[in-house]
């Protein structure tokens, strides 16, 4: 009789669902468990989860991930979890319930308190420590308004009874049977509590933000022992052999372990980060250094910009706009709209983030004409991820002090569509490569905690596996380039409030 085969479950905790992933031991997806879960916005700029639900549609896809794979569950040897950042969980140590909805990474509510702590001169201080800048997008301030706004958790904080963690700490937490309190260095540099050249919570920063450190992770690697979920879960007791961050994660799946590597992931927002190594570099374009994993006790740093609308922009025009039905169908409209018209979307739903960090301005339409229809916005928003991720492109060559960037690897549900791919290497005049496998973030998670166990093999030979499934190049004339590059800085220097 054969040994059975063995997995890895990855799970992929995202903005608007919750997913788990079986690989097997070629890399290679196995079955699929999706659940999506409400999006809550009780103010203007307000974006919340419910981490309950969070937690309900996890169990759920993983499960029926394992149910549609026919396993059984000791056959799983490892699990990864990849999950979106910065959105931020205070929970009862105790109870274990949440004392708050999770508020969102999208979300703006304490954009006031970082302009004051800007207007008070501390973001110099904030980005030499954490190498990140003064935003509502991160989770010091979300963490402070849950304790000046929940009844009584300040109180409970100063007595050691509340727990803060991104929504992988959140999750381990759960599945350890509220045994295990951490987090990996990904997640923890996104907290603006976290000093990445010392590799520790900061105590200045602590201060600053007035939380206590009681209710902090431990920080580990991306890829160490988390302990094991809880028997009760899956049916078997499995080992928790990863937590890396859903973008940091996606670089790892996209293998660019090398210096001078770019990955673009296209989700509810558009991340590129590229691999600066063991040298954190520092931006003088607003953009943010963070750690792209930790192994063995050892950083690796990445320059990273952040694009809060990218596929959200799709989802508008489905879900509000009722412009198409499926997030598909925006390629074929986009292809419908009149090339003489000059649209332009600047999708500052909720804000622009890199390079411009404006979050105050909102989106807007320009070029707009009585012959402008729902073809030509969709043709728009497909652009304006390509606009902004040239803008960021332009960023990263500032800091670097080159323009050597060969191409680009993609990823995400975006990444599908070959016209906006198309339109990507247009605007960029770069090669766009698409790997066979668009579930990076995923897959990297679970690269990892097979890497962990020994199921999967050292990074070099991870590397090698990597396969592109098309390459777009440019056929945009350089004319053509910079008319629509100078038209989409003219529209978005119209809608920046932090002129």
């Amino acid at each position: 009789m054969t040994n059975p085969k063995k997995y890895i479950l990855s799970i992929d905790q995202g903005t608007t669902s919750s997913r788990g992933v079986l690989f097997d031991s070629d890399y290679q997806i196995v079955a699929i468990g999706q659940k999506e879960f409400t999006q809550f916005f009780p103010n203007s700029g307000w974006v919340e989860h419910d981490p309950e639900e969070i937690w309900v549609s996890t169990l759920e896809s993983c499960n029926n991930a394992i149910s549609k794979a026919k396993i059984e569950p000791n056959q799983i040897v490892s699990i990864g979890i990849t999950n979106q950042r910065e959105t931020t969980v205070v929970w009862d140590k105790e109870t274990g319930e949440p004392i708050y909805n999770a508020i969102v990474w999208q979300d703006r509510r304490t954009s006031d308190k970082c302009q004051n702590l800007r207007d008070h001169g501390h973001e110099n201080i904030v980005t030499k420590k954490t190498g990140l800048l003064l935003d509502p997008y991160f989770c010091a301030t979300k963490i402070a308004w849950i304790l000046d706004n929940v009844e009584g958790a300040r109180e409970k904080a100063s007595a050691d009874k509340l727990a803060f963690g991104t929504i992988d700490s959140f999750l381990l937490w759960r599945l350890s049977d509220k045994k295990i309190h951490s987090t990996d260095a990904t997640n923890a540099s996104r907290t603006l509590l976290y000093n990445i050249h010392e590799g520790c919570w900061d105590k200045d920063l602590l201060e600053l933000f007035n939380i206590p450190k009681s209710m902090l992770p431990l920080v580990c690697d991306s890829a160490a022992n988390f302990g094991k979920a809880h028997e009760s879960f899956f049916g078997s007791e499995i080992p928790i052999s990863s937590l890396i961050g859903d973008q940091p994660s996606a670089l790892v799946g996209q293998a660019c372990f090398d210096p001078g590597m770019v990955k673009s992931t296209y989700g509810t927002g558009c991340f590129v980060l590229i691999n600066t190594g063991d040298k954190a570099v520092e931006s003088k374009n607003k953009l943010l250094t963070t750690i792209a994993f930790q192994i063995n006790n050892k950083p690796c740093y990445a320059l990273e910009g952040s694009i809060f609308i990218a596929g959200a922009a799709v989802q508008w025009l489905r879900d509000d706009l009722k412009f198409i039905e499926s997030a598909e169908e925006s390629e074929s409209l986009a292809k419908q709209a009149d090339p003489n018209q000059e649209v332009y979307l600047v999708p500052a739903f909720v804000g622009l983030g890199a390079p411009y960090w404006d979050p105050d301005c909102r989106g807007a339409l320009y070029g707009l004409t009585r012959g402008t229809g729902p073809a030509e916005i969709a043709k728009a928003a497909l652009e304006s991820v390509c606009y902004q991720t040239s803008d960021l492109l332009t960023a990263i060559s500032k800091d670097l002090g080159k323009n050597e960037l060969t191409t680009i690897r993609v990823d995400g549900g975006m990444a599908a569509s070959n016209w906006t791919m198309q339109m990507l290497s247009d605007v960029l005049n770069l090669p766009v490569d698409r790997p066979k496998n668009l579930e990076t973030t995923a897959l990297g998670a679970a690269y990892l905690a097979g890497m962990q166990v020994g199921f999967y093999p050292p990074i070099k030979e991870f590397a090698k596996s990597w396969k592109s499934e098309n390459q777009f190049n440019s056929k945009m004339s350089e004319a053509d380039r910079q008319k629509k590059l100078s038209g989409w800085k003219d529209a978005v220097s119209r809608t920046l409030t932090n002129k």
